[in-house]
């Protein structure tokens, strides 16, 4: 019998599946849909800098509302927040979230201030997560970033974080940076618990009818997977921290793939709308069917089987531009059915 547990940021995870942050994660019953099917951790939706920011301008009105009061005014009292967006909401029903199922349940933060990154780490903790995501991105929206500022700055801010909290920290980054082996490797030099490769980020869109900007959902693909995998192959016995691989894992050979390259663990969101939570299940019979056929017991005993250290022909790792030797014309072609 197949046994699928794995560690992940120093904890036992009962299998490599971890449901990313997403707002499935809002729902309390998806909680538990997303526990019965089997997977090994949740993490829950992410709390951004822009929600913060906007309940301390909501705090502010109301400490100055009286302060331009006249008798023409229609109402003394402000509107105020009434969703689940509020900042203060969110920890709440987090800290719900993490009483209402039994396995591992991460917290997701993604802010730009070193204060507001240190606070609600803190206040992220005391919720009693079982570790946290720190989601690193900077917008290229300006031409004076000198070369390597940005990933100092980042470096600085998780050491920060780090120093802060005791529950384990992952940090989640795109794919984005001249080199992104060398801010992971001093990202884990640093303390990094584990890495989430990579970030799926929001890109802008445009309604040439309209010729206005549009905000399109935008699922992953099955193959977006690739680059994730090449960097969990590179990375596979080269840093302490683990490997959690995400963007287009929608079936449980998906998550084989990862493991054989070397990922420690999966993240999955964009199966869980298009093939429902359930699906989580059947990625499980996959994983296990898969492992009895080949005659593995763990996890362990295959992962970074085809990692770059561990494989003979160092070319898929090496490799970046098409190769004519690789490629046949007629079986791309055939493929995509262009030709018969």
């Amino acid at each position: 019998m197949a046994n699928l547990k794995v560690k992940y940021m120093g904890l036992e995870l009962k299998n490599p599946i971890i449901a990313g942050a997403c707002n499935l994660s809002t729902d309390p019953e998806n909680l538990k849909k997303i526990e019965r099917s089997g997977a090994g951790a949740i993490v829950y939706k992410s709390l951004f800098e822009e929600q913060i920011q906007l309940e301390n301008l909501e705090l502010h009105e109301r400490i100055t509302e009286y302060d331009e009061r006249n008798a023409e005014m229609v109402t003394l009292f402000p509107g105020h927040l009434k969703d689940s967006t509020s900042p203060v909401q969110i920890l709440l029903n987090l800290k719900k979230a993490k009483e209402s199922v039994s396995i591992p349940v991460f917290a997701s933060l993604n802010a730009v201030n070193d204060d507001i990154w240190v606070e609600y780490a803190k206040e992220l903790e005391k919720t009693g997560v079982d570790g946290l995501e720190l989601n690193f991105y900077t917008s290229p929206d300006k031409p004076d970033y000198a070369p390597g500022e940005i990933e100092k700055r980042q470096v600085n801010t998780f050491k920060k974080v780090k120093s802060e909290i005791k529950i384990p920290v992952a940090v989640k980054l795109s794919p984005y940076y001249t080199n992104p082996l060398k801010l992971i490797s001093e990202l884990d030099n640093s303390g990094a618990d584990g890495f989430v490769l990579f970030n799926r980020l929001f890109q802008p869109d445009i309604d040439v009818n309209t010729e206005e900007h549009i905000f399109p959902y935008s699922l992953s693909n099955v193959e977006d997977n690739r680059l994730p995998l090449r960097f969990a192959g590179l990375l596979y016995k080269n840093i302490s921290a683990s490997v959690c691989a995400s963007t287009g894992i929608f079936s449980g050979f998906d998550v084989v793939k990862m493991i054989l390259a070397g990922a420690d663990a999966v993240q999955v969101v964009s199966t869980l709308y298009l093939n429902q939570i359930s699906v989580i299940e059947s990625m499980i019979r996959e994983i296990k069917k898969w492992m009895d056929s080949k005659g593995y017991e763990t996890i362990d005993s295959f992962r970074g089987k085809l990692s770059k250290i561990s494989s003979e022909d160092p070319l898929p790792f090496q490799r970046a531009q098409y190769i004519d030797f690789k490629m046949s014309t007629a079986a791309i072609m055939k493929k995509y059915r262009v030709i018969n």
